[in-house]
């Protein structure tokens, strides 16, 4: 019968996957992921446009026989000049601003907003080309579109 035998080996190659594992890790949370999650460049200039683009939602805009909502309805945007766009609800109801296609800005991340209590804003900084059609997900039939065009300061 054999004795078992212990060996050095096992231990020190424990200990080299353990110290290796650790820097793998280290060098993923240093260097990959502060790099994978940071934001784009944008010119300053579209990142604090001269201009705020003000969309309102009006008094009566839970009833659906009225036509006028979001005034203005359809907005041009330019950016770089007033690319910071405010909802502001003026209704005695809350709403909702909400793509009707998801729609992801590289820079102010996903565009939509939780719900706008009357009286409060939402706003949102577009930074890229998009024509966007919006409507409100508890009151369907209020609908809108925002068209993000080239400036003259970014042309």
């Amino acid at each position: 019968m054999s004795v078992p035998t212990s060996s050095h080996a096992y231990g020190i190659a424990l200990i080299a996957v353990i110290v290796g594992a650790a820097i793998g890790i280290s060098y993923y949370q240093q260097y990959y992921i502060p790099e994978y999650n940071a934001k784009p460049i944008i010119p300053e200039k579209i990142l604090k446009p001269g201009q705020t683009t003000q969309i309102t939602i009006v008094t009566g805009s839970l009833n659906q026989d009225q036509q006028q909502n979001f005034v203005p309805k359809k907005q041009d945007v330019q950016l770089g000049v007033d690319n910071l766009v405010v909802w502001t609800n003026q209704d005695s109801a809350a709403h909702y601003v909400t793509p009707a296609k998801p729609y992801k800005d590289a820079y102010s991340g996903d565009f939509g907003s939780e719900a706008i209590m009357p009286g409060k804003s939402y706003k949102f900084l577009f930074t890229h080309e998009v024509n966007l059609p919006y409507y409100c997900k508890v009151h369907p039939w209020m609908k809108g579109e925002v068209d993000i065009v080239p400036g003259a300061l970014t042309s």
